[in-house]
């Protein structure tokens, strides 16, 4: 298969600082932010200016960088003393996504036995680097695994293959082309005439904004739909997989991903459609023996209770906000990995691939 390329660019690192894509004015317009403070780009990540499991990994580690540069004048203990901290505060702006601590957690590995502030400057940079770059070939390698699945989907000749996907998991979420996305853009290269019905994902509507926006930019016909409109679909047999991304993958499979995702795996099995994760072994989380032990972020009412910045609802009422769900393992036909596709002993299958995986 022929690598494939994502036209959308989210994040850029200049060295000095980092310049990222803000999400929250696509798709109308395309706006670079220049931060210079890793409190900017924590902010960044908070206000989901960035988002996405695997980008905001990278994005905290270029925080890193930042937070040494601006430190580097202090005495070694104190310089590392205020990394952990940092690290810490990082790990807390988003705590459903588990790529955010993997990736800072290799860089405070790395810098554990420096004593030269320069060297640990350089060290961090070069593990940013890394992590960026290493997401992009595990996008790649994502892609041509879930690829094959999807050829593997025979609908005969009455119409094109019909996909489904959730919120938005492709370059705008990655360092790379994307995991579920990722899979959508190298099946269409290499196996043309597949459209793409992408729920509109409530309440910031990443997938109206941000994922018709990659996919109209790559030339991948899609189609919007409400959330509540994928089950009624489903039904009428207009969906043939539903490919979905995801910000932590439990010990024994259960998946947390955006909110919505559990309906539409419980619909795709009442409705004999599989359902398919797509997920670099960084979002796998070990300690996590299930869905039970992710952390669930909860966020601001506003988000619900008002659109475009005005109130549509009675004022006072109460909100839940929950910004991931969980899907038992039960439910997911496979998870695309980029060392292959786990199915059915998801717990065996799991500890076996992360036991093989060498993080260097």
């Amino acid at each position: 298969m022929k690598t494939v390329q994502s036209k959308v660019q989210p994040l850029v690192w200049k060295s000095s600082y980092l310049l990222i894509l803000d999400q929250r004015l696509l798709p109308h317009e395309k706006k670079y932010l220049k931060l210079t403070d890793y409190k900017q780009v924590i902010k960044a990540i908070k206000d989901m200016a960035l988002r996405g499991a695997p980008l905001i990994g990278i994005a905290a580690s270029y925080g890193m960088v930042l937070a040494a540069i601006q430190r580097s004048k202090q005495n070694i203990q104190e310089l590392i003393l205020e990394l952990k901290s940092v690290g810490e505060e990082f790990k807390q702006s988003r705590p459903t996504a588990v790529n955010l601590k993997w990736a800072v957690d290799l860089i405070l590995n790395d810098i554990n036995q420096i004593n030269d502030a320069k060297k640990i400057i350089d060290a961090i940079t070069k593990r940013a680097i890394w992590i960026h770059e290493d997401d992009s070939i595990r996008c790649q390698k994502i892609g041509k695994h879930g690829a094959k699945v999807i050829k593997q989907i025979n609908v005969g000749t009455h119409r094109d293959l019909s996909l489904l996907t959730i919120c938005n998991t492709g370059a705008l979420a990655t360092g790379g082309i994307g995991t579920a996305i990722g899979v959508i853009l190298t099946a269409h290269k290499n196996y043309p005439g597949i459209k793409v019905f992408v729920a509109e994902t409530r309440p910031r509507q990443q997938g109206a904004k941000l994922t018709t926006f990659e996919l109209i930019e790559n030339g991948i016909e899609c189609i919007l739909i409400t959330d509540a409109t994928c089950g009624y679909l489903m039904h009428k047999g207009e969906i043939d997989l539903v490919v979905v991304g995801a910000d932590r993958v439990a010990a024994n499979g259960d998946t947390a991903n955006k909110i919505g995702t559990y309906q539409l795996a419980v619909l795709a099995k009442e409705n004999n459609i599989p359902f398919y994760i797509a997920a670099p072994l960084s979002t796998f989380d070990r300690l996590c023996k299930s869905g039970a032990d992710i952390p669930i972020e909860e966020r601001q009412p506003e988000e619900i209770t008002n659109i475009n910045d005005k109130p549509i609802c009675t004022s006072g009422v109460k909100v839940r906000n929950p910004a991931f769900d969980i899907t038992p393992a039960k439910y997911i036909s496979g998870i695309i990995t980029e060392k292959g596709i786990l199915r059915g002993n998801y717990k065996e299958e799991i500890n076996k691939i992360l036991n093989q995986a060498v993080v260097v």
